[in-house]
């Protein structure tokens, strides 16, 4: 069992992935950050497909995530339609990569954040997922393209017995299969306090939804990454499954947001030049 972690890291966002249990590593993901622009673009993908197929697949998914934040097509395009045009060219790209192979076939799951200008834009397609938290508590999650969650949703399982389903594993949608996939796209306002989660599904099956948004409250989140990969690791043993997960925090802290806040009124306060009386003025005109 490997219990190394590949650790990367931009301002505030961290991530990280494990090869577990298993003989090679099939979960790759990004993490990118323009200062002047402040726009972070986070992508993490978990190959599948068999005899080696499934690593070339998620590395191709972060093959074209990099090739389009270089060509800086996110400054051209809406949010939503960067990411559409994300997830149709690492299809193109499987694609392409099925070539020449003896046996496997390149397929991934992605799911991937941009944020800019106040707004959050995501995608995903699989079973990796994006967890939004507010101090902790959970506001929202994609829904996995699994025949699991379609149980979930026909009421035949609860959320706590996802993880364990035997139909967990069997995908609805993938990136590289005979078809363009449909993509799944949510947006939100950018929010103080709000962190994001974005893992393979080797971490949320063996995290639960309470530890990640504990987890994603650490103000180290290098060291929150760490602890929560290694328990991941941990749990699924032997046999376990590959682990990846991205943590980030792009809005302003509250504490940081009321601080700033509080300053500023007391400064405007300490400025404030009291228009005189008109007694006041007719005295200092006298002393003239």
């Amino acid at each position: 069992m490997d219990t190394s972690i590949e650790f990367q890291a931009i301002p505030r966002a961290a991530a990280g992935r494990s090869a577990g249990g298993r003989p090679a590593q099939q979960d790759d993901l990004v993490c990118f950050h323009d200062a002047d622009e402040g726009t972070h673009l986070l992508v993490l993908a978990d190959g599948l497909g068999g005899d080696g197929a499934g690593e070339l697949a998620s590395e191709g998914v972060i093959h074209v995530a990099r090739q389009l934040w270089e060509q800086r097509l996110w400054k051209e395009q809406p949010g939503s339609l960067f990411l559409e045009s994300l997830c149709q060219q690492a299809h193109a790209e499987l694609h392409r990569r099925r070539v020449g192979l003896a046996s496997g076939e390149p397929h991934s799951t992605v799911v991937a954040m941009l944020v800019r200008g106040g707004q959050v834009f995501w995608v995903h397609v699989g079973d990796s997922r994006l967890y939004r938290f507010q101090r902790g508590r959970l506001i929202g999650r994609t829904e996995d393209h699994s025949v699991a969650q379609l149980k979930r949703q026909r009421g035949e399982l609860t959320e706590s017995e996802l993880a364990s389903d035997p139909d967990q594993h069997k995908l609805l949608r993938a990136l590289g299969g005979p078809d363009a996939p449909v993509v799944e796209h949510g947006c939100a306002m950018l929010r103080a306090d709000q962190a994001f989660v974005l893992c393979s599904d080797g971490v949320w099956e063996q995290l639960t939804t309470q530890e990640l948004g504990r987890l994603s409250r650490r103000r180290d989140q290098h060291l929150a990454l760490q602890e929560a990969l290694t328990s991941a690791v941990q749990r699924g043993g032997m046999h376990g499954d590959n682990v990846a997960l991205i943590f980030a925090r792009p809005g302003p802290d509250g504490w940081a947001r009321r601080w700033r806040d509080n300053f500023l009124a007391a400064v405007r306060r300490a400025v404030v030049i009291r228009r005189p009386t008109s007694e006041q003025a007719a005295a200092m005109r006298n002393e003239v």
